[in-house]
Formats: C-alpha cells, structure tokens, sequence
C-alpha cells in the first residue's frame, strides 16, 4: 500500500483535521494486504492512528484510517448515540461499534448511511442524509443539512492540506514525518 496513497485519500486525518478517512487500495491476497496494514500501524501507531481493513472484494480493499481517541468522543455524543442506536449498533464500545460497521459493510453493497459518523462527520449532517438524502444545502466531502458556513471552512481545510502533504510529500518528506502526533 503506497504512502502516496494513503497521504492523497487521509491527509486531513493524519494531520489530525478529521477522526478518519476511506480509500480503497488494490491487493491482490489477504497476505499482501494485512502486510501493507501491519506496516503502516506499526510505523504510525505511536502517533495515534489505526489502520483498518473494513471490506475486501474484486481485489480491492476499503480501508479505513482512524484516531481512536476522537473516534471514542465522536461516537459518544448524544446525538451520534441515537443515530448508532437506531442502526442497530452498541453502546459505549467503540470496538464493538467498528465491528458492526464491518459486518454492515459486508452485508451491503452500498455503504450505510451512519459510516459519516466514523469519518467525523457532523452528526446533524449524518442523521439529514439518512432522514431526506435530497435538499441538502451544500455538498462537499459530504453532503450537509446543518451549518453550512461551518462545513465549506472544513471542505476548504482539508483540500489545502491534502495540497500541503502532498507537496511535501513529493519533496521528500516521509508519511512518519507528515503525520502529527496526538
């Protein structure tokens, strides 16, 4: 798995910007795959990130890349509690919740809607997706019903870094020099 890839698809979250990000990365087995996973979380676990494979299919693998610290907070807010609750997840274990979005994932083609919690979406934005899925007031790294001034600042953030670390990146700095410690 690239570190170009990973710094194009999750800058904002190795940065700490943003609780977490998807992209999804060829492998051709389970062992190349889980290899390229052991590698990045034994580099940048000391700095608080995790990497996940959530789903496998058509050699390709979506992983996620996470901050277990603010996954915990997000996940926890009473508002991210009842949009969990309603999907059938459990509460108070963010272990136990990644597990259900795992088993979600793998019973789907499509992705289910609460996965915009897992990502640091607002929940407000998350639980409008589920409830209308049409009207949202603007659209960018996702689509949202709530604060729009307050999203097109994040959206604007997270493309410049994305700009940054990649620049930085093609100048030779490394995805362990890139990532800030939490």
């Amino acid at each position: 798995m690239p570190d170009e890839m990973v710094i194009r698809h999750c800058a904002p979250t190795l940065a700490s910007l943003k609780t977490g990000s998807l992209f999804s990365c060829p492998c051709e087995t389970e062992r190349e795959l889980m290899a390229g996973i052991r590698s990045l979380n034994r580099r940048l676990c000391r700095k608080g990130l995790r990497f996940l494979p959530l789903r496998r299919r058509d050699g390709c693998c979506l992983v996620y890349v996470y901050r277990p610290e603010r996954l915990a907070r997000d996940l926890s807010a009473p508002q991210a509690q009842a949009i969990l609750h309603g999907c059938g997840y459990p509460s108070g274990d963010t272990g136990a919740c990644l597990r259900r979005l795992c088993e979600r994932l793998s019973t789907s083609e499509a992705f289910p809607h609460e996965i915009g919690l897992f990502l640091g979406y607002p929940p407000e934005d998350v639980e409008g997706f589920i409830a209308q899925r049409t009207c949202a007031k603007c659209v960018g790294c996702w689509k949202v019903y709530g604060d729009v001034e307050r999203a097109q600042r994040l959206f604007a953030r997270y493309a410049h870094c994305t700009d940054i670390y990649l620049r930085k990146f093609a100048q030779g700095r490394d995805i362990e020099r890139l990532t800030v410690a939490v």
